[in-house]
């Protein structure tokens, strides 16, 4: 049986802003149910594919679906279903925060009253205070209400944690969201973009990473982990010693070295014993370190990294 069609669907994408590609010929699948994350440098292209998959801006080419409609042609149809948090949440000024809830919950058909509270009361925002007086962290928080509590099909994050303390960024990714997509019986999804990597780790089911408008790797967490391996020897002698094939990312510090291995790790794994290291181990990495190594540019031949 073939997969149900996804949550989010790009195929050869192109958006460019005076004559500059911000997006080239971008594919991506987001499937239902799951947590999509976006990882690039600045200028990588994230912020302008999610708007032209909100309708925000018009794709100059390729086709954009979300649960199978096209967001300009199907407006109304596709933001019934999904939430979204920009990096900069803005709001009318002359609002206070009660006012600016109802005015977001009057356009939704669904809203967690009990969630909304819960909210107010964990980020201790109060709903008589101006919306003009509030930190660029509180308006964030905000708008995390309006996008949460209508329980959406699809959350669109744009670093949705993005000038929050630390306590309460580690409370929203581990409670909030965690919460948002226990509460949808698997089909709630979340595609979002972020630098904080290491933070939403144990919450990111795939991931794409753009580089220059482009597509260069999506895979699955755990998959990405089984690829991307960390080998660590230490030896009675400078590690700088240590003959090694070319091409690979290593560090050598004294007499320890550490090596990044993409696929298989046994070859690397002989050949390091036939050095008779002191020690000798293997561990998967991080996304973020995954991140750090598939962005870095190609080594020159006979190179180490």
């Amino acid at each position: 049986m073939s997969d149900p069609m996804p949550v989010v669907h790009v195929r050869n994408l192109h958006y460019a802003y005076d004559g500059s590609d911000a997006v080239r010929g971008l594919n991506l699948s987001v499937r239902r149910g799951g947590c999509h994350a976006l990882f690039g440098r600045n200028g990588a292209g994230k912020t302008t594919t999610m708007k032209c998959l909100l309708n925000l801006l018009q794709p100059q080419e390729g086709e954009v679906r979300l649960f199978g409609l096209d967001p300009a042609v199907d407006e109304v149809a596709v933001k019934r279903r999904i939430a979204y948090v920009p990096d900069s949440p803005a709001f009318y000024p002359w609002m206070t925060v009660g006012e600016t809830i109802d005015y977001l919950a009057s356009f939704r058909p669904q809203w967690n009253d009990g969630k909304e509270k819960d909210l107010l009361r964990r980020f201790t925002l109060d709903p008589r205070k101006k919306v003009t007086s509030l930190s660029k962290g509180q308006r964030t928080q905000l708008a995390l209400i309006g996008a949460l509590c209508p329980e959406p099909e699809l959350l669109v994050l744009d670093e949705p944690t993005s000038g929050l303390d630390p306590i309460v960024r580690r409370e929203f990714i581990e409670t909030v969201i965690g919460a948002y997509q226990e509460g949808g019986d698997g089909d709630r999804t979340i595609l979002v973009s972020t630098h904080l990597i290491s933070e939403f780790e144990g919450l990111i089911d795939e991931f794409t990473l753009l580089e220059g408008g482009r597509e260069i790797l999506t895979l699955g967490a755990d998959a990405a982990r089984e690829r991307y391996r960390k080998v660590r020897a230490r030896f009675a002698r400078p590690a700088s010693e240590i003959e090694l094939p070319a091409g690979l990312h290593a560090r050598c510090v004294g007499r320890e070295l550490e090596v990044i291995v993409q696929g298989d790790e046994s070859l690397l794994l002989r050949q390091l014993r036939e050095q008779q290291p002191q020690a000798l181990e293997t561990e998967g990495l991080s996304l973020e370190e995954i991140f750090l190594v598939a962005a870095a540019p190609a080594a020159p031949e006979g190179a180490l990294r």
